[in-house]
């Protein structure tokens, strides 16, 4: 979704805290406002982070944001044009002001909206006031929260608040009739993409969209299609794929990630003019199990992941930007990794960006809520299904994992209710996105899960060995009484079933969690007394692993120090803990990786 006219809204804004809630009473989204907010922030920074420059890690669940923006700033067009800001996320609930007036509210942390502000600014060729209200209750345990603490310090695996903007702000000038989304999923077995265009309005004049798919100067496919209504779905055959000896060049993967370019086109079908031209671009690959194995373009394909909390120290759950999200895909690859699982957040769509250039697979999650209700329920399908739809065009996705160790249905195991709504979320992702496997819950308490996905925190590599040297052993450790964290791995005959067919293959999802520390205030499943012995302990439990005839794949635990998590491979400044060289052929269990 790449336009030409867009302008960043990222830098200085003015800031308020409303502990009281009283800032719509006294109307602080009024433009003569401004000194209700006494404080500078650097967005997309949250508050309580020092990049932001507040630095305020108390209990605030309302705040304000105020910026002014030149005119010429945010109207680059004319008639005919529509002026847009985008949010990229604001933790959890927001209303946004333009001049005074109310133009957006949203609900969900996690997920990127829009406020049209073309009828405020008409006829005003003068500066103009952006205001946005965020509430994030940090008490509030039935909205997603993922690794957000609800007490006043961080304990245990929770770490600090994130509060209101935490991702970019944009504008950009499009067209009446422009595009607001586009998706791409490829069926390689029949030699085309599937498209689907959707536009801002049902077209009140003859429209035409043209799609043109290319690598490099190649021309791959172009087609041209009608647009009767807002979502025009289109196939697009591009015949290089159905010559078998030809097919593989266009085909992505970790070690041979190729992007074809993708452009959309909104013309008049009358007068030919184009309206608005949209670029962006789409991976040819499959994703499935079968046989008992995870399967990359229908062959199987062995999964060493690395677990990444997204959570960095200067700037909580935001990120520095393009180039910090870049190297840390780097570096996972850098130490032997082709896959990752971003931990309990739905990470920068920029992350996302570098993982399809560079080549990292990625399992989708999404922050969970800590309570089980109505309400809980409402919050996380719908932030969950529309995380599923901004990302399903992305080919690192390979999985899609809803829920995580029970979180939100701590009862699971007993209780039909939460048991159901595993299995629906499982079902509603399958129904947006067919292409990919779902586990319905990440770690044990499966009710049905395409992956079997085991998290086992044993330090013992001889133990971790026994568990699953042979499919007796593996079998035995599913079937049988409770899993290795003392959970049930599955719940129900039906996914048994699949996991003894070789529909649901098994992986060990999260292991190791060693930390290299002594300090009495940090955590770790595991605890290393040296570098000498550190590497030892990881050696026996990747090998442990990767011995087992029926483990597809694992994930460790976990990337870089988080808080007081102090497990990862990496510090928390981003410092390997043992040479990354090293580190990559403990993972690969090859005297050298490249």
């Amino acid at each position: 979704m790449r336009r030409e006219q867009w302008a960043g809204l990222d830098g200085p804004w003015g800031f308020a805290h409303d502990d009281a809630d009283a800032g719509v009473a006294q109307r602080w989204f009024d433009p003569s406002s401004g000194d209700r907010f006494d404080r500078e922030i650097e967005v997309p920074y949250p508050p309580e982070s020092p990049a932001s420059g507040i630095a305020d890690r108390g209990m605030h669940p309302v705040v304000w944001y105020r910026r002014v923006v030149p005119h010429d700033d945010l109207v680059v067009g004319g008639a005919g044009f529509r002026v847009l800001v985008h949010f990229g996320a604001v933790d959890f609930r927001a209303r946004v002001w333009c001049d005074g007036e109310l133009v957006a509210e949203h609900v969900g942390g996690q997920t990127p909206f829009t406020a049209d502000v073309t009828e405020v600014l008409a006829g005003s060729p003068r500066d103009h006031v952006l205001v946005v209200r965020a509430e994030d209750d940090p008490l509030d345990v039935d909205q997603p929260r993922g690794k957000q603490d609800w007490r006043q310090h961080p304990h245990g695996i929770w770490y600090e608040r994130t509060t209101g903007i935490w991702q970019s702000v944009w504008t950009e000038t499009v067209p009446e009739d422009h595009v607001v989304d586009l998706a791409w999923t490829p069926d390689v077995a029949a030699g085309l993409v599937r498209g689907e265009v959707t536009l801002a309005r049902t077209p009140t004049r003859p429209l035409r969209v043209d799609v043109t798919l290319s690598l490099g100067e190649e021309l791959l496919a172009r087609v041209s299609c009608l647009a009767a209504t807002r979502v025009t779905t289109l196939d697009v055959a591009v015949p290089a794929l159905r010559n078998g000896q030809d097919r593989d060049r266009l085909l992505w993967s970790p070690e041979h990630p190729v992007l074809v370019d993708a452009e959309a086109v909104v013309v008049d079908d009358a007068s030919g003019e184009r309206l608005d031209t949209v670029a962006g671009y789409l991976g040819l690959r499959t994703a499935s199990v079968s046989g008992g194995a995870f399967a990359l373009n229908d062959r199987p394909y062995y999964v060493r992941s690395v677990l990444d909390q997204g959570y960095r120290p200067q700037t909580h759950l935001a990120s520095r930007g393009s180039e910090e999200l870049r190297a840390e895909v780097e570096v996972i690859k850098a130490m032997g990794f082709n896959a990752v699982r971003v931990h309990q957040k739905a990470e920068d769509p920029r992350f996302l960006f570098w993982a399809d250039r560079l080549g990292l697979l990625v399992w989708g999650e999404t922050a969970g809520a800590y309570a089980f209700s109505a309400t809980a329920v409402a919050l996380v399908t719908a932030e969950w299904l529309e995380l599923v739809r901004r990302d399903r065009s992305h080919p690192c996705i390979v999985t899609w994992v809803p829920v995580n160790e029970s979180w939100g249905v701590q009862d699971i195991a007993r209780v039909p209710a939460q048991q159901q709504l595993a299995q629906a979320l499982a079902s509603l992702t399958r129904a947006v996105d067919p292409s990919r496997p779902v586990v319905s819950n990440e770690g044990w308490e499966h009710v049905d899960s395409d992956i079997l996905g085991l998290h086992d925190y044993t330090v013992d590599p001889d133990e971790l060995r026994a568990r699953y040297a042979d499919r007796d052993a593996a079998h035995a450790m599913v079937l049988s009484g409770h899993g290795p964290q003392g959970r049930r791995p599955v719940l129900n005959d039906t996914q048994a079933r699949a996991f003894l067919d070789g529909r649901a293959p098994l992986m060990v999802t999260e292991f190791g969690g060693i930390s290299l520390s002594d300090a009495g205030e940090d955590w770790g499943y595991g605890h290393a007394g040296s570098v000498s012995d550190y590497a030892e302990i990881l050696t026996g439990l990747f090998d442990a692993l990767r011995a087992s005839p029926e483990i597809v794949g694992f994930c460790y635990t976990q990337l870089m120090d988080t808080g007081q998590e102090t497990n990862g491979l990496l510090t928390a400044d981003g410092t390997p803990k043992l040479p990354v060289e090293q580190i990559a052929r403990i993972v690969t269990g090859r005297a050298s990786a490249s």
